[in-house]
């Protein structure tokens, strides 16, 4: 299997040590999303959502563990029970805030990646089809609260 990168994503995180474990924690942190011009065309009427997500390649994430403490906690959990970036195929999620849409480019807002992370694709947040009710939480729902990680937004 071989996926090709559609876009770059470029945003003011320069290290790993100051870009923020998550969305939440990036409020405000605005980005780029520079989508390859033989895509442009697929952007038509995006700029109709508030949110998109972003899929992305962690090219700089660091070794892979399949069991290790994530940033939440000091236990170790199952990576796929956990949004570490270093991931056996290293596919990186983010919800961000469309503010606008200016040809390949679209602005966001609440970016969380690395500048220069490599866009695999965008779908639009769909509050009718991504939000569920009474979703669980897992092993986090004891870690509410817990503070951010020292060194992290």
């Amino acid at each position: 299997m071989i996926i090709e990168p559609i876009g770059i994503i470029h945003a003011p995180f320069k290290k790993k040590e100051d870009c923020p474990i998550q969305s939440v924690y990036a409020s405000g942190a605005e980005g780029r999303v520079e989508v390859f011009e033989r895509y442009a065309p697929a952007l038509k009427d995006i700029e109709g959502f508030s949110h998109i997500y972003l899929i992305y390649y962690f090219d700089r994430a660091g070794e892979v563990k399949l069991v290790r403490p994530p940033f939440m906690d000091d236990d170790p959990h199952g990576i796929f029970a956990s949004r570490h970036p270093c991931r056996p195929t290293g596919i990186g999620l983010s919800i961000v805030r469309l503010k606008k849409k200016d040809g390949n480019i679209l602005t966001v807002e609440d970016i969380d990646v690395l500048d220069k992370t490599p866009l695999l694709d965008i779908k639009p947040y769909m509050p009718k089809f991504d939000h569920v009710e009474n979703a669980t939480k897992g092993w986090t729902d004891e870690k509410e609260g817990r503070p951010k990680p020292e060194g992290r937004e």
